[in-house]
């Protein structure tokens, strides 16, 4: 039996000259594999961004660089794109993530800072350059996005056995089916096996061959994770999860700074907060204010609390886990209580759970307890999700949307699984950014 690597490497999915579509001239091919390279896209948006904009305003000759105002602002501006481009790599090396759309709010918190900065110590600086070269910096990371996506079309070869053709419906790749272990894959960026299946010695030596020969070889639950950010386990492992318990150190800081932004909030909205609770009081019978049991961190059960969206009569449905699952289209929802669901406003009051160390403002969604025991007794390693703080966003809201039934609910549990797994402030960055996103749009929401 294979042993498989426990992570695929950062570049893996850049594309080579072979799986690149159509063909092309030397150049071309050369000009496209650059594209892929860090150092090309943070270069070229340096120049593009940065010495551009000082060449059309100074040209060649004139550029004034013992001015204290222009050297602030290239200074700045390299800084903020630099940094900028760090966290927008990290970012998009997620499952799900094109930078098309990250680009503006990415690059417009480290252009900010350096802006804070400059005001905060009474710098002087550039407006014109530190303006242009933010804008520019989108333009070029933008460009860069929707050019990757097209260009990135990989050919993956499955190798047959175990569970490797269960990938054939992702669209994420070009998938081609081995049938020989004679057949040549010179023609792939990859190929794909499931490393646990006890492979004929014809195989194995396939198998072997192919990643001597510098082609990757990745097992199919490793690339599955990296294509759909879902960690699908048939038992609890630390090969399989990295580790069974997420950063400490991180735990910790996250906790503090969770405190610290509920803090801030609570201080902020009030005034906000009275008018909502207000305006359900006369829409509707019953508190502003939804309380429910919930599972929470390491098990233990707190009280959630929510603007209230639904009728408060109880008789509306008997069972109480039928009342603890809102279905599409729930009657119960009142016309203000579908807005409120629609941009997650109805979520807010649970920063007050946040203060009590109850609930992260990132993490796995809380569930109330009928639900939580229900989905204990049909669902595997349902309790393991509970060992980091529960979130009011989280993964599996953010890339699914609203579940309900069991089904659902363990492709949920895979999300979870895969927050747990890369447990890091840069996945809490990127839901933050998708949680925006579904709160104008409405993703998921019910």
């Amino acid at each position: 039996m294979l042993n498989a690597k426990s992570e695929i490497p950062k570049d893996a999915f850049e594309p080579t000259s072979d799986n690149l579509p159509g063909r092309s001239s030397a150049l071309t091919e050369m000009f496209r594999k650059a594209l892929f390279r860090n150092r090309v896209q943070l270069l070229g948006g340096i120049v593009f961004a940065i010495v551009l904009p000082l060449l059309l305003r100074f040209g060649f000759d004139d550029v004034p660089i013992s001015s204290s105002a222009l050297s602030n602002a290239i200074v700045g501006s390299i800084f903020a794109l630099i940094s900028g481009f760090f966290f927008f790599r990290r970012l998009i090396d997620y499952p799900g993530t094109e930078g098309i759309a990250y680009a503006i709010p990415i690059f417009a918190a480290t252009y900010g800072t350096v802006l804070i900065i400059f005001l905060f110590l009474r710098l002087d600086y550039s407006r014109y350059l530190f303006g242009a070269s933010y804008i520019l910096t989108v333009i070029w990371f933008t460009c860069i996005s929707i050019a990757m996506v097209r260009l990135r079309r990989l050919r993956i070869g499955i190798v047959p056995g175990g569970t490797a053709a269960t990938l054939l419906p992702l669209p994420s790749a070009e998938w081609h089916e081995i049938h020989d272990a004679s057949q040549n894959t010179r023609h792939l960026y990859a190929i794909v096996a499931d490393l646990d299946h006890n492979f004929s010695a014809e195989w194995e030596r396939f198998i072997t061959e192919t990643a001597v020969s510098g082609t990757p070889v990745f097992d199919v639950k490793h690339l599955r994770e990296t294509l759909t950010g879902r960690l699908e386990i048939e038992r609890l492992s630390e090969n399989t999860l990295g580790s069974l318990n997420p950063n400490d150190m991180y735990l910790k800081a996250k906790q503090a700074i969770d405190w610290l932004l509920a803090l801030v909030v609570v201080t902020l909205l009030m005034p906000f907060f009275a008018i909502i609770a207000l305006a359900i009081r006369l829409e509707s019978r019953g508190p502003a204010i939804f309380r429910q049991k919930r599972m929470g961190y390491r098990g233990q059960i707190f009280t959630l609390y929510k603007f209230r969206t639904m009728r408060s009569e109880e008789d509306v449905v008997s069972d109480e886990r039928d009342r603890a699952i809102t279905k599409a289209d729930d009657n119960r929802i009142t016309r203000l209580g579908h807005f409120l669901r629609r941009t997650r406003i109805d979520e807010l009051p649970q920063v007050l759970n946040i203060l009590r160390g109850e609930m992260s403002w990132i993490g796995p969604r809380p569930e109330a307890v009928p639900l939580s025991m229900w989905y204990e007794k049909e669902l595997p390693f349902y309790r393991y999700r509970h060992i980091v703080r529960p979130g009011i966003s989280g993964w599996a809201q953010v890339m699914q949307g609203h579940v309900a039934s069991p089904d659902e609910v363990l492709e949920k549990l895979h999300y979870d699984f895969y927050y747990i797994k890369n447990f890091s402030p840069w996945l809490d960055v990127l839901i933050v950014l998708k949680t925006i996103r579904t709160m104008l749009t409405g993703f998921g929401a019910r």
